[in-house]
This record gives structure tokens, C-alpha cells and sequence, in this order.
């Protein structure tokens, strides 16, 4: 028996979108299941925004997005259009996308959670849209929409009927987060970690924890915080969380004070195994990702289930089915002719804390016969006259974990080559596109290789260049 087609539920139909915008329909009446503003990412049912950046127009890209089956596209007034096709016309895109966003969270009765931070915004977001899943119908940000347009786009996307949101803001500049926190109106916000990660815009580390404490200027009355106990601005955001109205704040991390505190974590290549007390009870649970950054993750989201009033027990057999997303430590297997090597694709983003987390989980890993401990390192970007200084203070992350070679990319991982023991680096690049060719060469049967870099050093080529190397089994 054939399965029957289920029709998904209108997202946005015309005259809500025109509504919500003040804007213009012309054309056939339609009703979009999503929201696009990238014509390559268009799915059949969406409604697909014609954004004006600095770099593209995505009026340009019209006849590709309906090609792709949008139901009608926003546009700008006065564009060069074919009156054909379904349009909403506005006088100002972006400004559309925010006032959908804003609409969106005034119709949905839910219970929204922003998770920001300097690292682990999205593996946390990731684990807690599983952990309040078990618990009702859960919408989460897409991938890394975080921005000040990814963020609208999230809102802009949240079902009317979800019971959880899991919000991601993300910034590199004060006062991006704060417009976005406004027109989330969270219930909770997550706070991972303050670090120095985009030194280059900011004055000083404190400058960061301040433009993190943002997320609290939407709280909705009574909002909770969960903020790290172990690091050093705790009392900082806990103070500007309090006057931003928040009634709780709670505690993780293994400070003796945390009221979500980390007992143990045992870790393994393969996974960690947590002991912790929640809110005065000791547990014992199995999170199939290996790292103590994972540990203190999840740390944060059962702080924020157990602040929602609900029961532990669902969510964390939900975190027994957490996978690491694309580009933050995915690892995959790589067989070549002779037998295969490990692949951990950390490609995504790096940041002196994120880096010194990744090389810990590569040194943990014992390669195979032969083998060797890998690490192909891209320059941090936006660390400012730090950069050179906090580069070659990976060293003794790189020494300590027992690594055999590590491959360089970028001016300012010359800083780091200089700071190790001769014999230890074997190339450096300006580039990953040329150093792609030649770390791919250099891998052998037995080697565990893990590829991080900044998102503006483009490590991917080399992951693609280390992929191409064989059939890759799965990833995990």
C-alpha cells in the first residue's frame, strides 16, 4: 500500500505576509509552507525573499528561486519584475523579513529559549531542541542563522503551533544581539561561554561579555538565565540578566556554587559519560559525542529543561541520539587503498578555546596501526592585535596532546609554528587552496586528522581535498 501525501501546513499565506508587512500582493493568492532568502536553498511551497546586500541582489536571482518551486517572491518597490508571477511588493525587503519575525512571535504561544555565547552556540542548540523535543512539538534556528538576518529569518519561520523555540543570536559587534533578543521576547536564555573570540571589534574581553548580556534585553517577565559558573563573568551577566527582569538565574559548570553541576565526565573517542547534580540530584548519563565541551553543553540544557518545570528523564534519553552538525567535529572514516583514516571535520569556525577543546579530542584518539595524531590548523580571524600572542599560545595544547605533525594555514599560524619544536611542523601555507594538495598527499593508512580554521581561512577545500582521498563510511 502506497504511503498518501501529507500537504504541510501553510506557514505564511498572502494576505498574512501583506499584514504583517504593509505589503502589496499581486498576483494569485498563495500560501508558502517556508521562507527562503537564498534561491539555491528554495524548496518547493517557500516563500522566497529578494534581499539587497553589499555583494548580491536577490532580485537577481527570481527566475532561479521560482525555478525551484517558490509560491510567490518579495520584492522591493519598483524592481524590474515579470508581473506574472506572485509577488509581495514592500518598500524595503529586510525590513519585511523583521516585521515577519515579529508577527511570527506575536501568533505563536511558545515557550521561546535564546541560546548565545562565544562558543557552543550550536552544538547547544542542537541538543536542546532535542531535549525539549521529548517533551512537545520543538522548533529550532536552522543551522547557524544567527545573525542580524539570520536571526529574523528564524522567527520569520516559527510555526504557529510549536510548543518549544530554540533561538540562536550570534554577533561580532555590540549591539547586534540586542533587536533580535527584543523580537524573540525569550522566556530563557543560554549563555555558554564568554571568550576572547572577535577581539578585533571590541576593547576588551569584558567589552564581549557585556555585548553577550544583549540577549537579555528582550526577557519576557520572569525570564531565566542559565550562565556558566566557571567562567570568570558569571556574576557580570547574572547582574545584567537581574536587571533585565530575570526571576532565576541558574548556575553550570564545576564550580562547587553550580546549581547544575559537573561531577565527572569520562570520556572516550567515542563518547562522554557525565556524572552530575541537577538542582540537588546526583545523575549519571551517556551523551554519544566525545569532548568535555560537550559535558558542560549539556550541562546548560538540562539547566533550562529543569527551569521550564520539566522532567529530566525524556531529554536526556533524547541526548542519547545527539550527532555532531557538519563542520564542528563530524568525524568520518576515510578508506584508501590499504586500509582507511579518521577524518574530523572541524571546519566550520575556530577560536583559541575551541581550538585547544578540538586538539584535547585528538589527543584522546589512539590511530591505527602506523598511524599518526594529525592537526591541519587555519589562522583565527578576528582577534586583533591578540592574534599574533594568543596563535602561538596553542603550543602546549599541541604538545600536550601527543600530536605527530600539524599542517598551517594563514600569516598568523607562522606565530604558532614559531612557538613549537622544530621537527613538528610539516608544512605551512598561505592558503588552504594550497595547502590542500599537500596535506591530502601526506596522509597515510592509520592517521587520525582533524581540520579547524576560522570560517574566513576556508578550511573546507582541504576537508574535500583529504575526502576525495577514498569512500568515505558514514560520520558520527
Amino acid at each position: 500500500m502506497s504511503a498518501a501525501l501529507v500537504e504541510a501546513p501553510a506557514l505564511w499565506t498572502s494576505a498574512e505576509a501583506a499584514a504583517a508587512t504593509g505589503g502589496r500582493i499581486e498576483g494569485r493568492l498563495w500560501a508558502a509552507t517556508g521562507i527562503a532568502i537564498d534561491s539555491r536553498q528554495v524548496m518547493p511551497g517557500d516563500l522566497f525573499i529578494a534581499l539587497k546586500g553589499e555583494q548580491t541582489d536577490g532580485h537577481a536571482f527570481l527566475a532561479d528561486a521560482f525555478g525551484r518551486g517558490a509560491v510567490a517572491a518579495m520584492v522591493h518597490e519598483g524592481s524590474d519584475l515579470r508581473p506574472a508571477r506572485p509577488l509581495l511588493v514592500v518598500p524595503d525587503t529586510m525590513a519585511a523579513l523583521v516585521a515577519l519575525a515579529a508577527r511570527a512571535r506575536d501568533r505563536a504561544r511558545t515557550q521561546v529559549i535564546a541560546v548565545t555565547g562565544s562558543v557552543g552556540k550550536t552544538g547547544t542548540k542542537e541538543a536542546l531542541k532535542l531535549a525539549l523535543g521529548a517533551h512537545g512539538s520543538t522548533y529550532a534556528s536552522a543551522g547557524n542563522l544567527n545573525s542580524s538576518t539570520g536571526a529574523p529569518l528564524s522567527l520569520a519561520r516559527l510555526p504557529a503551533d510549536a510548543v518549544f523555540a530554540v533561538i540562536e543570536l550570534g554577533m561580532n559587534r555590540a549591539g547586534e544581539i540586542a533587536p533580535n533578543a527584543r523580537a524573540a521576547r525569550p522566556h530563557g536564555a543560554i549563555v555558554t561561554t564568554v571568550e576572547a573570540v572577535h577581539l578585533q571589534f571590541f576593547p576588551s574581553v569584558e567589552a564581549i561579555a557585556d555585548a553577550k548580556a544583549e540577549v537579555f534585553e528582550g526577557f519576557a517577565p520572569g525570564a531565566f538565565a542559565v550562565l556558566n559558573r566557571d567562567n570568570p563573568f558569571f556574576d557580570r551577566l547574572a547582574a545584567k540578566a537581574r536587571a533585565h527582569g530575570a526571576g532565576r538565574i541558574i548556575g553550570f559548570g564545576a564550580d562547587p556554587l553550580a546549581e547544575v553541576r559537573l561531577i565527572e565526565v569520562g570520556l572516550t573517542e567515542a563518547e562522554s559519560t557525565v556524572i552530575a547534580e541537577i538542582l540537588g540530584r546526583r545523575l549519571v548519563y551517556r551523551l554519544p559525542v566525545p569532548g568535555r565541551h560537550w559535558a558542560m553543553n549539556s550541562l546548560a540544557v538540562l539547566g533550562a529543561v529543569a527551569a521550564l518545570g520539566l522532567p529530566l528523564e525524556p531529554s536526556l534519553a533524547a541526548l542519547t541520539r545527539l550527532t555532531v552538525p557538519k563542520g564542528r567535529g563530524l568525524r568520518r572514516t576515510v578508506r584508501i587503498p590499504g586500509g582507511s583514516f579518521e577524518l574530523i571535520d572541524d571546519s566550520y569556525n575556530a577560536s583559541p578555546v575551541s581550538v585547544a577543546g578540538a586538539l584535547d579530542i585528538l589527543g584522546r584518539i589512539e590511530p591505527g596501526p602506523g598511524g599518526r595524531r594529525i592537526a591541519i590548523l587555519g589562522d583565527m580571524r578576528e582577534l586583533g592585535e591578540a592574534g599574533p600572542g594568543l596563535h602561538a599560545g596553542l603550543a602546549p595544547s599541541v604538545t600536550s596532546n601527543h600530536l605527530d605533525a600539524v599542517f598551517l594555514v594563514g600569516p598568523l599560524m607562522r606565530h604558532l609554528a614559531d612557538a613549537l619544536p622544530q621537527g613538528l611542523v610539516a608544512a605551512h601555507a598561505g592558503s588552504s587552496a594550497e595547502m590542500a594538495p599537500v596535506a591530502a598527499a601526506a596522509v597515510r593508512v592509520g592517521d587520525v586528522v582533524t581540520v579547524k580554521g576560522s570560517l574566513g581561512t576556508n578550511m573546507a577545500p582541504i576537508v574535500a581535498a583529504l575526502a576525495a582521498r577514498g569512500a568515505i563510511d558514514g560520520g558520527r
